[in-house]
Protein backbone atom coordinates (compact mmCIF):
# COMPACT_ATOMS: atom_id res chain seq x y z
CA UNK A 1 0.00 0.00 0.00
CA UNK A 2 1.11 3.39 -0.66
CA UNK A 3 1.41 6.15 1.34
CA UNK A 4 0.75 9.81 0.11
CA UNK A 5 2.53 12.42 1.47
CA UNK A 6 0.14 14.92 3.63
CA UNK A 7 -1.38 18.13 1.29
CA UNK A 8 -0.98 21.64 3.01
CA UNK A 9 -4.16 21.75 4.33
CA UNK A 10 -4.16 18.65 5.60
CA UNK A 11 -1.02 19.27 6.97
CA UNK A 12 -1.73 21.99 8.70
CA UNK A 13 -4.99 20.60 10.41
CA UNK A 14 -3.05 18.00 11.80
CA UNK A 15 0.03 20.24 13.19
CA UNK A 16 -3.78 22.24 14.77
CA UNK A 17 -4.06 19.15 17.26
CA UNK A 18 -0.39 18.29 17.91
CA UNK A 19 0.35 21.73 20.17
CA UNK A 20 4.15 20.82 21.14
CA UNK A 21 5.21 19.44 18.13
CA UNK A 22 7.33 21.61 15.41
CA UNK A 23 7.07 21.70 11.52
CA UNK A 24 10.37 21.20 9.90
CA UNK A 25 9.44 22.70 6.47
CA UNK A 26 13.18 21.40 5.41
CA UNK A 27 12.75 17.96 6.03
CA UNK A 28 8.83 17.79 5.76
CA UNK A 29 8.94 16.26 9.11
CA UNK A 30 7.14 17.20 12.57
CA UNK A 31 10.00 17.69 15.73
CA UNK A 32 9.44 17.48 19.11
CA UNK A 33 11.61 17.30 22.88
CA UNK A 34 10.57 15.60 25.42
CA UNK A 35 12.46 16.24 29.00
CA UNK A 36 12.72 13.80 32.12
CA UNK A 37 13.84 14.08 35.21
CA UNK A 38 16.78 11.59 34.82
CA UNK A 39 18.31 9.34 31.82
CA UNK A 40 16.70 6.44 33.23
CA UNK A 41 12.55 8.11 33.10
CA UNK A 42 14.15 9.16 29.34
CA UNK A 43 15.11 5.81 28.42
CA UNK A 44 12.13 4.36 29.89
CA UNK A 45 10.37 6.22 27.66
CA UNK A 46 12.14 5.46 24.47
CA UNK A 47 11.30 1.65 24.75
CA UNK A 48 7.81 2.34 25.43
CA UNK A 49 7.89 4.38 21.93
CA UNK A 50 9.93 1.55 20.51
CA UNK A 51 7.61 -1.16 20.99
CA UNK A 52 4.48 1.27 19.52
CA UNK A 53 6.92 2.20 16.50
CA UNK A 54 7.13 -1.71 16.09
CA UNK A 55 3.43 -2.59 16.14
CA UNK A 56 2.93 0.38 13.81
CA UNK A 57 5.53 -0.27 11.76
CA UNK A 58 6.63 3.10 11.50
CA UNK A 59 9.73 4.16 13.37
CA UNK A 60 11.08 7.61 14.43
CA UNK A 61 14.46 9.30 13.86
CA UNK A 62 15.41 10.42 17.58
CA UNK A 63 18.43 11.41 19.32
CA UNK A 64 19.10 11.23 23.43
CA UNK A 65 20.79 13.21 25.32
CA UNK A 66 20.70 12.45 28.97
CA UNK A 67 17.96 13.74 30.02
CA UNK A 68 16.00 14.59 26.84
CA UNK A 69 14.67 13.02 24.24
CA UNK A 70 14.34 14.57 20.61
CA UNK A 71 11.86 13.29 18.14
CA UNK A 72 11.65 13.62 13.94
CA UNK A 73 8.65 11.91 12.67
CA UNK A 74 8.48 12.12 8.78
CA UNK A 75 7.57 9.15 6.25
CA UNK A 76 10.51 8.08 3.43
CA UNK A 77 8.22 5.60 1.36
CA UNK A 78 6.12 9.02 1.01
CA UNK A 79 8.83 11.78 0.65
CA UNK A 80 7.64 13.80 3.63
CA UNK A 81 4.92 14.13 6.28
CA UNK A 82 2.15 11.39 6.21
CA UNK A 83 -1.05 10.43 8.40
CA UNK A 84 1.34 7.76 9.82
CA UNK A 85 3.15 10.48 11.52
CA UNK A 86 0.53 12.21 12.59
CA UNK A 87 -0.96 8.66 14.44
CA UNK A 88 2.90 8.34 15.47
CA UNK A 89 2.79 11.57 17.19
CA UNK A 90 -0.59 11.18 18.88
CA UNK A 91 0.37 7.75 20.17
CA UNK A 92 3.93 9.50 21.44
CA UNK A 93 1.84 11.72 23.33
CA UNK A 94 -0.51 9.38 24.67
CA UNK A 95 2.58 7.90 26.19
CA UNK A 96 4.23 11.48 27.70
CA UNK A 97 0.85 12.03 29.51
Amino acid sequence: MTVEPLNDEDRAAALDTLDEWDYDESRDAITRRFTFADFSEAFAFMTRVALLAEKADHHPEWSNVWNRVDIALTTHDAGGLSHKDVAMAEAIEALAE
